[in-house]
């Protein structure tokens, strides 16, 4: 049973265009290795078909603690992880299973202000990222960006 459930999730804006473009580059790129920065594929089965869904995912590795941020809010591998709450998290030929926890709106307010924020701005290119990605919002708006953008603590 789900503890805690993110009520108020609001819809983002579209997916970018480019997203469904890069995602297959992406999951041919992070099977060869680390070679895409933070980025891990991430494998979870699907609520309704029981299939095995491979996504590429941001992995934020802060501190010994792991998230994943659904930052076009609630697509399909958001309500996969959030029904299997397991998952396998992959780069290269390294492949882990993992829990997934979803964050309370409170928790993912506090992880997008004191954990991702200060991280994304000690980047240089973290802020203009998160803009391309239509996800600004997360720096400048932490509590709104909570309500539209699951979080999802991983462990081991």
């Amino acid at each position: 049973m789900l503890e805690h459930m993110a009520t108020e999730i609001r819809p983002v804006p579209r997916v970018p265009g480019f997203v469904a473009v890069s995602n297959g580059l992406a999951r041919r790129l992070l099977r060869l290795g680390p070679l895409m920065g933070p980025n891990a594929l991430l494998t979870v089965r699907g609520r309704k078909s029981g299939v095995p869904r491979t996504t590429p995912v941001a992995l934020v590795d802060i501190g010994g603690r792991r998230w994943v941020v659904g930052t076009f809010g609630d697509v399909n591998w958001v309500r996969n992880l959030r029904e299997a709450r397991r998952a396998a998290i992959a780069v290269g030929k390294r492949s882990e299973d993992v829990a997934a926890r979803e964050l309370t709106v409170d928790e993912g307010t506090a992880f997008f202000r004191d954990v991702l924020g200060p991280y994304a701005r000690s980047l240089r290119v973290g802020p203009l990222l998160l803009r391309v990605l239509g996800a600004g919002d997360i720096l400048a708006d932490p509590a709104g960006s909570a309500r539209k953008r699951p979080v999802f603590e991983l462990s081991r």
